[in-house]
């Protein structure tokens, strides 16, 4: 149980594939379907990331393979037609690399992911070197976390920093990543049940909360 806020470091895959700038395209699909994955990042050196390949990259031959263009819609086109007379992964990457830090949080990456339309990036250090690959089924990771754990860290760090003389009143129960902060008798701190919903939320793996807490009733 930790209250540390997940990183990408938690969740990537240290085991990553990659290829030099001068594997042929053969070699690059056959490194995919191997691995089975869409795009392998490209490294020299002592694995500096300088690009990456996807499938999109490489189906660009097809694509162009049988279909001659024009000389107008060549120039609309020319970065694609290139990568589609290309054979080596120097040509065919996308330059510069999409990264992201082990240190990132996760809707960081998520966020990354979806702005730059990409469904995996390359891990990094501060020199660019490749730590790791992580790719949106890892960002799924922390909601594979037990119920128990999640139910534990809401008592641990919502539910007694916030109500540390009517903690014994607040129940946590966690079903499905679902939590449900319920009781009664919080005064004087009912003031801070929308405070105990947000911070619930926040825990990661958490799906929804549920909040029935309530001040004391009657006289």
């Amino acid at each position: 149980m930790t209250s540390k806020p997940y990183t990408v470091a938690d969740v990537m895959t240290r085991r990553v594939v990659a290829v030099l700038p001068g594997a042929d395209f053969k070699e690059i699909v056959t490194t995919m379907r191997r691995w089975r994955v869409t795009a392998v990042p490209v490294v020299e050196g002592e694995g500096r990331v300088v690009g990456v390949v996807s499938e999109a990259d490489l189906l660009l031959k097809e694509e162009f393979h049988d279909h001659r263009l024009g000389l107008v819609e060549q120039m609309r086109h020319l970065d694609a037609t290139a990568k589609a007379g290309s054979r080596r992964a120097r040509e065919l990457m996308t330059s510069p690399a999409v990264t992201v830090s082990p240190g990132a949080s996760l809707p960081a990456a998520a966020r990354l992911m979806t702005v730059r339309g990409v469904k995996r990036l390359p891990v990094v250090d501060a020199g660019g070197v490749l730590r790791g690959v992580v790719s949106r089924s890892d960002l799924l990771k922390v909601f594979l976390r037990p119920d128990e754990d999640l139910a534990a860290e809401v008592r641990h760090d919502v539910v007694e920093p916030l109500f540390p003389l009517s903690r014994h009143q607040v129940d946590v129960r966690v079903e499905a990543g679902v939590v449900t902060l319920s009781g009664t008798g919080l005064d004087p701190h009912v003031d801070l049940v929308p405070v105990a919903a947000r911070l619930a939320r926040a825990v990661e793996g958490v799906v929804d909360v549920r909040c029935e807490l309530a001040a004391r009733t009657g006289a």
